[in-house]
């Protein structure tokens, strides 16, 4: 079918779960084989299944990481970008997610690369795993190749070396420890990395390199820790392609014929600031279309700014929820549309909104206050939750799902006109006894 529509160059990934039952089936079914160029695994932990390596095609840990962006995830991803090569023959590596631009009470806050949540601060964080990734991204491109020569090291942590075919060479050593490298998942069996003296011999071509650059991370201590610090070179002129390097726990070396290594700088950010305690929007934007409004983050159905023709007035620029049906969800997503904002820490609040139900009898609205969850949490998110609906009934509920119901009742309400809704809510205060 992508041939037929022109589109040749768009290749298949398969299936982005697990290896098996895709590469079983592969190896059964010649046309299923044809049209996969890649089997991907999501969080392989580092191995992959013998049928997949059967296929002899591409292997990719097609989604990856999904750690909290500290230190030990720093650890987790300089791991798994060398292991999942040596263990499982995985050629790419993708993290999950490139930046946590999401509220961090969502599930999986911080699991980013790099931290920028507060976009009505700027506030952002170029966190360790950014300074890891360079030591792969930086002195290697699409094309170049793993040599054999890759493994473990004798007590504790990995090596790697790819090479363009042109006489480049880029050596990436890591020596993480168990209890600074973890993922969020698979679970990690134990292992122990200690002090060690790494020897290294360049064979063939490469023994006739004369320099190497040398890049370097300690993470751990703030008294110890470098992030991506570039050291003096390795000259090898004299050492017939040997060397030898003193290595320690916790630590990242790149070893590389490229001298096109740099540690970029950036702005000092904006501070860190709560959202704002009081914050209105009116949506008026001049191309809205297939946007969302800033500050929203959608966790079930899909809400984008939409220009109201018919109403010249007040409400000609909307947020619109433009799914009309619900589609294959990837999570146990929530059965009614919720896009979230604001700050969790509130307690005491006002939410004003107008509101508008286009479906006539079986429509509905709700604003909410305090809701505790969302993401592939939000089914079962509890809060304060205040529903008008089309055929003339409200009702306030303790969650998302409707199951628990605080009040409700008969009111004048109908599709196809505006109504503005208010919810305050307040923490009552403790009685002191007597």
């Amino acid at each position: 079918m992508l041939n037929y529509q022109g589109l040749q160059r768009v290749k298949i990934i398969a299936s982005d779960n697990l290896w098996e039952s895709i590469s079983a089936s592969m190896l059964l079914d010649a046309e299923l084989f044809k049209v996969v160029d890649v089997i991907g695994a999501h969080y392989p932990g580092t191995h992959s299944a013998k049928d997949a390596k059967l296929t002899g095609k591409k292997l990719w840990s097609s989604e990856d990481f999904s750690t909290l962006n500290s230190d030990m995830g720093a650890g987790c991803w300089g791991r798994i970008l060398n292991q999942n090569y040596i263990n499982g023959y995985m050629t790419s590596t993708i993290a999950w997610n490139l930046v946590a631009s999401y509220y961090e009470q969502l599930p999986y806050g911080r699991c980013g690369l790099m931290t920028a949540q507060e976009p009505w601060s700027g506030h952002y964080v170029v966190e360790s795993p950014v300074w890891v990734s360079a030591h792969t991204t930086q002195f290697t491109q699409p094309g170049w190749y793993y040599l054999k020569t890759v493994g473990h090291l004798e007590k504790g942590g990995s090596y790697v070396a790819l090479t363009d075919g042109l006489g480049n060479l880029t050596i990436i050593i890591e020596t993480m420890s168990h209890k600074h490298s973890k993922c969020i998942r698979p679970f990690l069996p134990y292992f122990n990395v200690s002090q060690q003296f790494a020897t290294f011999v360049l064979k063939g071509s490469f023994s006739e390199i004369p320099e190497l650059q040398v890049w370097y991370t300690k993470l751990g201590k703030t008294s110890e820790r470098f992030l991506f610090k570039q050291l003096d070179s390795l000259w090898l002129l004299d050492s017939d392609g040997s060397f030898t390097l003193s290595l320690h726990e916790d630590e990242l070396f790149t070893l590389t014929t490229l001298t096109t290594g740099r540690k970029g700088s950036y702005p000092l950010p904006p501070k860190s600031q709560p959202f704002p305690s009081t914050y209105k929007d009116d949506f008026n934007v001049d191309y809205p279309f297939f946007s969302e409004a800033p500050n929203f983050a959608d966790q079930t159905g899909v809400f984008e700014y939409f220009t109201n023709i018919e109403d010249p007035g007040e409400h000609h620029f909307t947020l619109r929820q433009v799914l009309n049906q619900r589609p294959i969800t990837w999570a146990a997503d929530a059965s009614n549309t919720i896009s979230i904002i604001g700050d969790y820490n509130w307690t005491n609040l006002t939410i004003k909104c107008d509101v508008y139900i286009e479906t006539p009898d079986t429509g509905g609205v709700f604003i909410a206050g305090r809701v505790n969850k969302g993401g592939i949490l939000i089914r079962s998110a509890r809060g304060i939750f205040f529903w008008i609906f089309a055929n003339g009934s409200y009702r306030v509920t303790g969650d998302l799902a409707g199951w628990i119901i605080y009040a409700l009742g008969r009111v004048e309400v109908t599709a196809k006109k505006w109504y503005t809704l208010t919810l305050t809510i307040k923490v009552a205060g403790r009685r002191k006894k007597t």
